[in-house]
């Protein structure tokens, strides 16, 4: 069965070394975050790979890691752009901020026609949930509204430089999830305990997600429908929300439209979220890469 990544990359992010975030130089012969899960993904059995980007960045994006995938699977690109509304809805004047994951992905309407993962392309995930999430697409692709998470456990996706925002989610015996809470101020205290930002403990083993999810086609059409309807309930005025995947989701779950397995992976998440951690992350490549996780050039 072909399988499909799909790899946000449009979020306009922080700068780091003069260039886009998601195009930050982190691996030991200079790759980016993106070469590890596309090399992760294509081991695991995904056989095609969507970026949602920027036009703007389009040059810059093709140059730094486009063309080289181009040589090795099949690669196509789709455009996230504020302007992309359904008929009738025109921008805010004032909007600068894109609408979200959930318009990201539904910009791949017509050209993703098979189960497909997303994952964010500023994320590490490792080789586990890979695996895990193609595996369930390849037996239950075939099944709509059955999806899949990949979920992390909490302790291994903090940051040493500040807080994280976590999807923090409640997952039944079944490991089907029940709900996910998006959830801001996480951070491990001076006593080691993981508190948010009301100073509630999170317990140890909590599972959450960091976007990567595994969907069938008619998802897109869920995320058609309901950006629509999002539109027609924003505020006059507000020009910063957004249409996130975890809501839509979760959304889908409180209505009983739909069913997530929750696939538990025991990697270590590591991303760029502060300045501070890229020195983090690179040496973290460094570490896998001489522990022959992964070799030497990735693609070479």
């Amino acid at each position: 069965m072909n399988t499909t990544l799909v790899i946000m990359a449009a979020g306009i992010g922080s700068r780091f070394g003069g260039g886009v975030k998601q195009l930050t130089p982190v691996g030991p012969n200079g790759e980016i975050i993106i070469d590890y899960s596309i090399h992760d993904a294509l081991e695991a059995g995904f056989n095609k790979i969507v970026f949602i980007i920027r036009k703007d960045i389009e040059k810059d994006f093709r140059e730094v890691i486009g063309d080289r995938i181009e040589k090795i699977c099949d690669v196509e690109y789709v455009f996230q752009s504020l302007d992309d509304l359904p008929e009738g809805f025109e921008k805010p004047a004032d909007r600068t901020k894109p609408w979200g994951t959930g318009q990201a992905v539904r910009c791949c309407k017509g050209v993703v026609n098979e189960p497909f993962a997303v994952i964010n392309a500023d994320d590490y995930y490792g080789k586990e949930a890979f695996v895990k999430v193609h595996d369930y697409l390849v037996n239950c692709g075939n099944t709509k509204y059955q999806y899949c998470m990949a979920g992390f456990i909490l302790d291994n996706t903090l940051s040493d430089n500040g807080t994280v925002t976590r999807g923090v989610c409640q997952v039944d015996d079944e490991e089907m999830l029940q709900k996910i809470v998006e959830t801001s101020g996480i951070a491990r205290d001076t006593d080691g305990i993981v508190k948010d930002e009301n100073g509630s403990e999170i317990p140890e083993g909590t599972h959450v997600s960091m976007n990567m999810w595994g969907v069938t086609p008619e998802f897109l059409d869920v995320l058609d429908k309901g950006f629509a309807e999002f539109l027609a309930n924003v505020e006059p005025g507000n020009i910063k929300a957004e249409y996130l995947l975890p809501t839509i989701i979760g959304d889908m779950l409180a209505n009983g439209e739909v069913t997530v397995k929750v696939l538990e992976t025991q990697d270590k998440w590591f991303g760029v979220t502060y300045q501070e951690d890229k020195e983090t992350v690179m040496r973290a490549f460094k570490n896998l890469t001489e522990a022959g996780i992964y070799p030497q050039g990735l693609y070479q």
